[in-house]
């Protein structure tokens, strides 16, 4: 029994270990992307390309998801305000939810299940057939020239992909609210203009998409290069990822909402 319960506890304790080692190598990685950060931008052609693969390609699934989003809300918050006699403040209700928390999270969900693993994957396939260990025998840097635009790309990719995913869900709102259900077009977005602010509500919607931005991108980035070069690897890492990456944001939105609101 106590040798059960020894084993028990070194297995936690391990784990324990193993994360808080992991998280050093996560903090060590990124300070090497922001020292060869400079290196990179003087091939600025590498982070335009990224932004294309990982912020254009992404566009598809953001924008259907965003109109969808919007429209559920719709119906959802309107059958909620028609029983306080409060249906004109249906469009206050999707732009809030949508500029404050759905935009910056759903986006960065959906970034880190579409381009994040696409991210790893390939990172850890060319680790896997060592890429990357050419390029250091050539003296060329990996982080410079293959992490760092990936980096900048999705960090830069992010606050676009939300601002457009919360217009496209407004849009989606109204088709919804006005011409199916019968708001009045006036009420609509004048409730919305008077009460969304511009520095509390959208600065600080954009300010969370920058900072999931960061946190998607470098896990995605550390997975893929930390990953064994093995097909099951690559896998396993592709994986932790979007865990990741998704705890990650819901952890984040908690803690910034906390210090927005208090």
């Amino acid at each position: 029994m106590f040798n059960k319960l020894t084993g028990i506890l070194r297995g936690i304790g391990h784990r324990i270990v193993d994360r808080v080692w992991r998280l050093g190598s996560g903090a060590r990685f990124l300070f090497y992307i922001l020292i060869y950060s400079t290196e990179s931008f003087r091939r600025l052609h590498l982070t335009i390309r990224e932004i294309y693969f990982t912020g254009v390609l992404s566009l598809v699934i953001i924008l259907v998801s965003a109109f969808f989003i919007g429209m559920v809300l719709a119906l959802q918050g309107y059958n909620t305000l028609q029983k306080y006699g409060s249906s004109e403040s249906i469009g206050v209700l999707v732009a809030l939810s949508l500029v404050r928390e759905l935009g910056p999270v759903m986006t960065a969900l959906l970034f880190a299940g579409r381009a994040g693993t696409a991210i790893t994957a390939e990172i850890g396939l060319m680790k896997a057939t060592e890429q990357l260990s050419a390029m250091e025998m050539m003296a060329v840097s990996p982080i410079a020239r293959v992490v760092a635009p990936r980096f900048w790309a999705g960090v830069i990719s992010m606050p676009l992909l939300s601002s457009m995913f919360t217009m496209v869900g407004i849009l989606g709102g109204y088709m919804v609210a006005v011409p199916l259900i019968g708001v009045d077009n006036g009420a609509f977005w004048s409730q919305m203009q008077a009460n969304v602010d511009f520095q509390n509500d959208i600065l600080n919607g954009l300010l969370k998409s920058f900072v999931f931005g960061v946190a998607c991108t470098l896990i995605a980035l550390f997975e893929g290069f930390d990953a064994p070069p093995t097909a099951e690897g690559v896998s396993r890492a592709t994986t932790r990822t979007v865990v990741n990456s998704s705890l990650a944001v819901l952890g984040l939105d908690f803690v910034m909402t906390s210090f927005m609101i208090l």
